[in-house]
């Protein structure tokens, strides 16, 4: 959520930064399309998932997990957060404009505000329109109307712009035949042999990365990420004012000690950091759709790329979008489906180099409709297949007591 009006509130923020974001986003970072985010890349479909996966207790609702839930019964909780950002942002919004916040303490079951009954009342509305008009998909959402204020324009603006007269019909060229599109087969075979080819991938073993992490608010951060097959992670955040969070998984217990001590990652907290260890996620792009196909040619930045539109194995919307000269994908946008819209995030990947005969991204940028989780990574330094120290993923023993 938005809002950082204290010091408590800041140190939750970087907090859930760091669970919600973090390892999302540099679990997956350095592999070759390096995607982010906040767990919502899936896993593919012809490997077998990790037995942690597959054994992941399901996840409760937001009704089970938090108190005084009317009109979201059925929400997964790790999308409570997502949804409140998505409609806090649409309405260009902070959590006190529906919650209420007693010096620093929140107290967010509270009904005293009358624009969290509003709020009710306007996701009913929407959940009513998508039912009946388009089949109980998230067609529309808060951001359809609102488009970043409290309150939607109900009448125009006058005075209204000129319509845009039509353009006068060119004459007739004879033209070259029209390019044949690509399937989607093509394009993702031209992605893996511009990493290097599918010798090399499998081949890849550890991987190691340190960089930068700026943050939307201007503030550095530095990390180091670790990993080794299957699902073995180690990673280091070095924050300005919280000090160092250190999470990491050893292939059977997950862990967490920063400044508030240490503890171990159970329930949803180590199934996503599960999901999200998978060494060759943003690498082996095949097999993580239901269903994809060529969409367009399109331009980003001035160049010309392939977009793929699919539906990942978990349900979310997915488009790719890859370069049409090196082959390389250069921008992922996932599409989460929720009960009051579709919440995107996407991960754009720039300056692709060499490292061990595989080409990865040193610029990574991530966008969210919460701007405080949109980042860019800079990173200086990608070691792929070198030794890892396996006491890296280990729980740390217990501090001992104050004397």
């Amino acid at each position: 959520m938005k809002h950082r009006v204290t010091a408590h509130l800041t140190l939750h923020r970087v907090l859930v930064f760091c669970i919600s974001v973090l390892f999302v986003i540099c679990a997956s970072l350095i592999g070759s399309s390096v995607s982010v985010n906040a767990g919502f890349m899936p896993q593919a479909a012809q490997q077998t998932p990790p037995a942690a996966t597959q054994t992941a207790p399901a996840e409760k609702t937001v009704e089970q997990a938090q108190k005084n839930i009317q009109v979201l019964n059925g929400l997964p909780a790790s999308q409570l957060v997502p949804v409140m950002n998505y409609m806090g942002t649409s309405l260009g919004v902070k959590c006190t404009f529906c919650h209420v916040l007693n010096g620093d303490k929140w107290d967010f079951a509270s009904d005293d505000k009358p624009e969290k009954g509003s709020a009710r009342e306007m996701i009913k509305m929407v959940q009513g329109i998508n039912k009946a008009n388009f089949k109980g998909n998230p067609a529309v959402g808060c951001i359809t109307c609102h488009r970043g204020s409290e309150h939607p324009m109900r009448v125009p603006q006058l005075p209204m712009a000129e319509p845009t007269s039509f353009a006068e019909t060119a004459p007739t060229t004879p033209t070259t035949p029209a390019e044949k599109p690509p399937t989607a087969e093509q394009v993702l075979a031209k992605y893996t042999e511009a990493l290097g080819g599918a010798a090399a991938i499998e081949k890849l073993k550890t991987r190691s990365m340190k960089g930068s992490w700026l943050t939307s608010n201007g503030t550095t951060l530095g990390y180091e990420l670790y990993q080794t097959t299957p699902d073995k992670v180690y990673v280091v955040l070095n924050t300005p004012k919280q000090g160092v969070i250190e999470r990491g998984f050893d292939g059977h217990i997950g862990w967490e000690k920063s400044q508030r001590g240490l503890r171990e990652l159970q329930g949803r907290e180590l199934s996503q950091l599960m999901r999200n260890t998978d060494l060759f996620r943003d690498i082996k792009l095949q097999g993580q759709f239901s269903r994809i196909s060529f969409s367009r040619k399109d331009k980003i930045d001035g160049k010309d790329v392939y977009l793929l539109s699919g539906i990942g194995v978990d349900g979310k919307g997915e488009r790719l979008y890859f370069d049409v000269l090196t082959g390389l994908l250069v921008r992922r946008v996932t599409s989460t489906p929720t009960m009051v819209g579709l919440i995107p995030e996407q991960v754009d990947y720039e300056d692709y180099r060499d490292v061990g005969g595989m080409k990865v991204p040193f610029t990574i940028r991530f966008y969210s409709v919460d701007s405080f989780f949109s980042s860019t990574r800079k990173l200086t330094e990608i070691k792929l297949n070198v030794p890892v120290d396996e006491t890296r993923f280990n729980k740390p023993p217990a501090p001992s007591p104050a004397p």
